[in-house]
């Protein structure tokens, strides 16, 4: 049975058309997010006092829904900046900066480090863990920021993320919403899984490297700013001494050694999301006041503030474009009722999620076309930003297939959590991208565009081969 789709809906699609269109054109789309919510919330409660009440609370929503991500951000921004300025981050990098010596290095090993520590405590925290140490070494190897930002980012919140053999809660939604065991999900998701991966980061580091031998991306014109802060830091370090060489190397051994003891807490104590993250974050607040108490000594409490200030004013810099669009794609999900009321029809949940209901039943019923409809499902519910609140959806879907075609349910269901946490969860959309984006000192909707087509690609053909499978 079909979800009756109202005006609400259709426009919600055309401006997910529109907002889609101007992000593929590197056009700026906050204005068509305020023009969406608007006429969403006209329509929704057909008072002009409501729909302009409705842009505001809708900035609110997404600021309270990022919160916690921009804090983080700025936390580490701002430990990395008292680690530069007391030249402990050289300390850090020099094992690295051994090993990764070209572009080429400097992207896959990056790339397979995140993928490994993603598995086992998710994208968010392994990104603030690696960023700050690695991207100073990758850029010194000539990969550009926005490479390394592309590395952890496909790496990370895409193979790591959209598998999540491990914590396996993205399998555990799946499973749930096509009524089959979780173990049947990871078993059939493995080979898509790493189908996906491999075409998605070959063909961008292909992408990446013919675009550097062309000129048209150049460690100079994207990173020099950040390089040079990076030399700068160090060098006004050297010349202040500010730490004794033998201090130095404790606090750069001190920093690895308290996000170990992160790590090995995390595992012991199983925390996930949004406790890892907070649990990384602490120790980032404790690791700049140590250095700054070290370092600066009477002027301790004056710089440990200045660093935070530094970190905020990066983070809020970086998030202020993201707000719009981020609060126009959560009135895909719970948003829209907490904004404006019960107004969507019976049995509705969620504008996102009914427009891939409605898609699903009004598509023929055979294995080809139920592959192309789980992506498709799954890359339509990953618009929220999220990757996460529609794939219970796609299981459901991928029941609904398997069902008529007489087999393939895990397949599908597989193929429509990858799809959903690839976009989603996510790659594509830009303030899904942003932990990487925002680390790496990159425009998070450059990365979203730079990304859009080795993952279109990706997608494309593992759902070929998903076919195959069913």
């Amino acid at each position: 049975m079909g979800i009756t789709l109202n005006a609400l809906h259709w426009i919600y699609l055309v401006f997910i058309l529109l907002i889609l269109g101007f992000i593929v054109m590197r056009k700026d789309t906050s204005l068509i997010c305020v023009l969406g919510i608007f006429i969403l919330g006209i329509a929704a409660t057909a008072s002009i006092a409501q729909s302009v009440m409705g842009v505001f609370n809708s900035f609110i929503y997404a600021i309270s829904e990022l919160l916690g991500t921009i804090l983080i951000i700025s936390i580490i921004v701002g430990m990395s900046k008292s680690l530069m300025a007391a030249g402990i981050n050289e300390m850090m990098i020099q094992p690295f900066a051994r090993l990764i010596r070209t572009p080429t290095l400097a992207y896959w090993t990056i790339g397979m480090l995140m993928m490994i520590i993603s598995w086992f405590f998710w994208p968010s925290p392994a990104v603030a863990l690696m960023g700050a140490v690695l991207l100073p070494v990758a850029v010194r190897a000539g990969l550009p920021a926005l490479g390394v930002a592309m590395a952890m980012n496909l790496f990370g919140h895409g193979i790591a993320l959209s598998g999540d053999f491990i914590i396996q809660a993205a399998p555990k939604l799946t499973a749930d919403g096509a009524g089959i065991p979780v173990g049947d999900v990871v078993s059939a998701s493995i080979p898509l899984v790493f189908i996906m991966g491999i075409v998605t980061t070959v063909t961008a580091f292909w992408l990446l490297r013919r675009d550097l031998k062309k000129g048209v991306l150049k460690v100079e014109a994207s990173d020099s700013k950040w390089k040079a802060t990076v030399e700068t830091a160090m060098d006004n370090a050297a010349e202040m001494k500010l730490l004794a060489p033998a201090a130095k190397k404790l606090l750069a051994l001190m920093v690895p050694l308290l996000f170990a003891i992160d790590i090995i807490v995390m595992y012991t104590a199983k925390l996930q999301g949004g406790d890892a993250t907070a649990l990384i974050g602490g120790t980032s607040v404790f690791i700049l006041i140590i250095v700054s108490l070290s370092a600066y000594k009477d002027d301790a409490l004056g710089k440990i503030t200045g660093h935070l200030i530094e970190g905020f004013q990066f983070g809020f810099k970086i998030f202020g474009p993201v707000i719009p669009i981020a609060a126009f794609f959560y009135l895909g999900d719970s948003a829209f009722v907490k904004l404006f009321g019960e107004v969507l029809p019976a049995g509705s949940t969620g504008l996102v999620n009914d427009l891939g209901i409605a898609l699903a039943h009004t598509v023929p019923l055979n294995a080809g076309i139920g592959a192309i409809t789980s992506t498709v499902v799954g890359a339509i519910t990953g618009l929220d930003g999220s990757g996460f609140s529609g794939i219970s959806l796609a299981g459901s879907i991928a029941k609904l297939f398997s069902t008529a075609i007489g087999s393939g349910v895990a397949t599908l269901t597989a193929m429509g959590q990858i799809a959903a946490i690839w976009v989603g969860g996510g790659t594509l959309i830009p303030w899904a991208v942003i932990p990487a984006a925002a680390i790496c000192g990159v425009d998070p909707f450059e990365l979203a565009r730079r990304n859009l087509k080795p993952v279109a690609i990706g997608l494309v053909v593992t759902t070929i081969i998903a076919m195959m499978l069913i």
